[in-house]
């Protein structure tokens, strides 16, 4: 008996460290990260302490940052492989929350491997949940933030408004703190984004592959004999270089209503591809296509919501951006209508 219970109180402890083990792992993987690549003026800035120089294989540990300076990068790999890059003039705070990476200021670039637990990406009042995906960022001096996903998606977040939105791959979001909101994404030409020095100042990234087929998809939408390419020439024009305004934005309408939701975005991303001169026209209309599919009308909005890309963020990340309202200061006891003086006349009759 007494072996017995021995037994169970030693068994205990040992299957509560088991059962704690796989989130105490995934805290400890952004506890520390090694320095794989150092471009000229790289520093590591321990906590309390004076800066000195990075030297590549070093590991730095939680509580201490990575400072780059002018025309300088540097690559960190943490321990589950996910990869941190820095452009010129960032700081880079190792170590936070569980799995939070805490950009101070500058360029960034951030590659998450898939079934690797994910990441939550800290930059000033926004944050970004993301599960396998690349992203490219930069935290201005001004407070501006800018975040582009090159491949996956991320659920964008401003805490202290309470605003969310979903960005998927080829999209790029702003927050601007003077009107402290995150502005609707907006498609981006991601052949433009891979000649960051972020991407070509080291080695391939895990996820080019990944990176290509998005690209390739933009591209076949506007490849010759593809719907856009017929419905433009449908509409008078020759080829969709050729096209005037009115006739692409015929044609690109008439293939937008009909298209499945699911793939507008790589519609939208290969039109603007094409047209950049037209970028907001064809914005604003699959913005309001969009927002009907949204409302209900026929199946599309099923198909719409039950697609989720390659990666699941968060179930309660919103499809589209959700406004929010600005709070105004109203006088505590309005009057309305205002008064009315005795001298003045009733007013109709």
């Amino acid at each position: 008996m007494n072996m017995e219970r021995g037994g169970i109180l030693l068994i205990a402890p040992i299957a509560l460290a088991l059962a704690n083990w796989p989130n105490q792992v995934a805290a400890a993987d952004f506890g520390e990260a090694q320095v794989t690549q150092v471009v000229q003026d790289v520093k590591v800035v321990p906590a309390g302490a004076a800066s000195r120089p990075a030297a590549v294989n070093e590991t730095i540990r939680q509580g201490n940052a990575v400072q780059t300076g002018v025309q300088s990068r540097s690559e960190l790999t943490f321990k589950d492989k996910t990869i941190t890059r820095l452009g010129e003039k960032s700081i880079f705070n190792v170590g936070g929350d569980g799995r939070t990476i805490d950009m101070g200021s500058g360029q960034f670039l951030l590659y998450v491997p898939k079934r690797a637990g994910g990441a939550k990406v800290k930059m000033g009042p926004v944050t970004a949940a993301i599960t396998g995906t690349t992203v490219l960022g930069q935290v201005y001096p001004s407070g501006i933030v800018e975040f582009t996903v090159l491949e996956g998606s991320a659920c964008m977040s401003l805490d202290r408004v309470g605003q969310t939105l979903q960005v998927n791959a080829g999209q790029m979001v702003v927050y601007d703190p003077l009107a402290m909101r995150l502005e609707n994404p907006v498609e981006v030409d991601l052949q433009e984004q891979l000649n960051s020095p972020l991407v070509t100042g080291f080695r391939p990234l895990p996820s080019s592959g990944l990176i290509q087929e998005t690209i390739q998809s933009q591209r076949q939408v506007v490849a010759p004999g593809s719907d856009l390419d017929r419905a433009v020439r449908a509409a008078g024009a020759a080829s969709i270089a050729t096209a005037t305004p009115d006739q692409f934005m015929q044609g690109f309408n008439s293939v937008l209503v009909s298209y499945p939701a699911s793939q507008v975005r790589t519609l939208v991303a290969g039109a603007i591809r094409a047209r950049p001169d037209l970028a907001d026209r064809i914005t604003a209309a699959a913005y309001s296509a969009r927002r009907v599919r949204h409302s209900g009308y026929g199946k599309d909005f099923k198909e719409y919501k039950e697609y989720k890309g390659k990666e699941i963020v968060a179930p309660e990340c919103p499809p589209t951006n959700q406004f929010v309202q600005p709070f105004i200061i109203t006088p505590l006891t309005p009057q309305f209508p205002p008064p009315v003086s005795p001298e003045q006349p009733p007013r109709g009759g």
